[in-house]
């Protein structure tokens, strides 16, 4: 990528020019959401240094993400999810955490060992989760084993997180990173803070016993797919020095947001699956748990192949980040990995997306 100049900084410029444009697109959202319903919740399984656990997912239904509202990330339409005027009072956000514990009555005989909680922002921002909140959550969840909260880096802080270190909880704190080099979080995922807060915010989190798990975007607007697959490899790696789990995810197209509008002119094509097989082996050797979690493979909005192979892709995929064993990925093969060795090969920013 070329390096600009001090003018692609002036006010009207770069990320203000970005932004504006986004609160533009963000302008055009429609539907309205329940305060006192989640935005979503769901079941699965996750891996953690303590081994496999059965995970309750929850995303809360706030006030949305503060830098969101401002314009925010190329590729996140989450905002447009969020409750309007801004904030969702204590008691709605707790009759939130009731539906989602329902749910897992009714979807299981055993309550989970990890609940995840997530919003359309960050957990930790008070403005989405007031402090109340976040602490009346740690009572719900104390006798689980793991909580993870996300939050940009921002908010990490101390006495925030011992609510839930103090009750017994083993505690992470997942940080939607996007990748390692500043100057493709910056240009390409219009994420403001630099890799350095990313190191400040684990060593908040490391003082009070708690663990980072970083959050990497792969294929952000703007980048070939070798570039994409080259900035994963090395922020794999150097995230693995902070974090104990490094989660790739494989950007998708989400409403409301640059990368939405980029696909629609046809400028953009999430990434191979292929892509994230090739990051995950190379990187399975990595200090830390490597996963991932390919969001709506398969579709022409999601990452995808040829369409023929993607759920046995998807499935080595899920394989690996339970056993972290690469030797999953030998047992998948297609006549679109040629097409997708050529598009390695030969696609550059002027060209891209060479093939759909």
């Amino acid at each position: 990528m070329s390096k600009p100049g001090p003018e692609g900084y002036e006010q009207g410029k770069g990320m203000d020019a970005h932004n504006a444009v986004m609160r533009g697109i963000r302008a055009k959202k429609e539907k309205h959401y329940d305060p006192h319903e989640p935005t979503r919740v769901w079941l699965d399984e996750d891996n953690t240094p303590d081994g496999v656990y059965q995970s309750l997912t929850i995303i809360l239904n706030t006030g949305g993400c503060r830098w969101a509202r401002a314009g925010g990330c190329t590729m996140c339409g989450y905002v447009a999810e969020s409750v309007e005027g801004g904030s969702v009072a204590h008691e709605a956000l707790m009759d939130q955490i009731e539906v989602c514990l329902e749910h897992e009555r009714e979807e299981s005989d055993e309550k989970s060992g990890l609940v995840k909680i997530y919003t359309s922002g960050s957990f930790l921002d008070e403005r989405e989760v007031g402090a109340e909140t976040r602490r009346a959550i740690a009572e719900t969840f104390a006798d689980r084993d793991r909580i993870v909260v996300e939050s940009l880096p921002d908010f990490v802080e101390r006495e925030k997180l011992e609510d839930f270190t103090g009750v017994g909880l083993e505690t992470d704190v997942a940080i939607g990173l996007e990748t390692a080099n500043d100057r493709v979080r910056h240009d390409c995922v219009n994420k403001y803070f630099d890799f350095e807060r990313f190191i400040e915010a684990s060593e908040h989190a490391e003082s009070v016993g708690a663990g980072i798990k970083a959050y990497l975007l792969m294929k952000p607007p703007f980048l070939s797919e070798s570039e994409a697959i080259r900035d994963m490899k090395e922020s794999v790696r150097k995230c693995a020095e902070y974090a104990h789990t490094v989660s790739m995810n494989p950007t998708n197209v989400q409403r409301y947001t640059m990368v939405d509008e980029l696909y629609f002119r046809d400028g953009y094509r999430p990434p191979w699956l292929w892509s994230v097989c090739e990051v995950l082996r190379d990187t399975a050797d990595a200090p830390a748990i490597v996963v991932s979690d390919p969001v709506g493979h398969g579709s022409d909005r999601g990452p995808h192949n040829c369409g023929e192979c993607d759920d046995l892709a998807q499935r080595a995929i899920k394989d690996f980040d339970l056993r972290q064993d690469p030797s999953v990925f030998d047992e998948v093969s297609c006549e679109c990995e040629r097409t997708w060795e050529a598009v390695v090969e030969r696609e550059r920013s002027y060209n891209l997306p060479l093939a759909r």
